[in-house]
């Protein structure tokens, strides 16, 4: 039997946007309960979970074998530069 999840509250772009750069911005690897409890703003925790599971859909982050977060993707300018002499426009 499969499960429907139901989700009561979608994430604001705002708050997305928070939960990235306090996983970019994190000098270890926080846990997912430790992340939520330290962010500047309060967020419902099913809220903080959408957003969590977005960014581990959008391969953004990674929740490594110790269940830490940790910011993948490449958003440097020298990746940027690859990307635009490589994709056309």
């Amino acid at each position: 039997m499969v499960l429907a999840k139901t989700i009561l509250h979608y994430p604001r772009l705002d708050t997305v946007l928070m939960v990235e750069d306090a996983i970019r911005e994190s000098k270890n690897y926080p846990g997912k309960l430790e992340l939520w409890n330290n962010l500047p703003k309060r967020v419902m925790y099913q809220t903080f979970c959408v957003v969590i599971d977005y960014l581990l859909q959008s391969n953004k982050i990674i929740l490594t074998k110790d269940k830490k977060l940790k910011w993948i993707f490449a958003n440097t300018l020298k990746t940027r530069k690859l990307l635009e002499r490589s994709v056309e426009s």
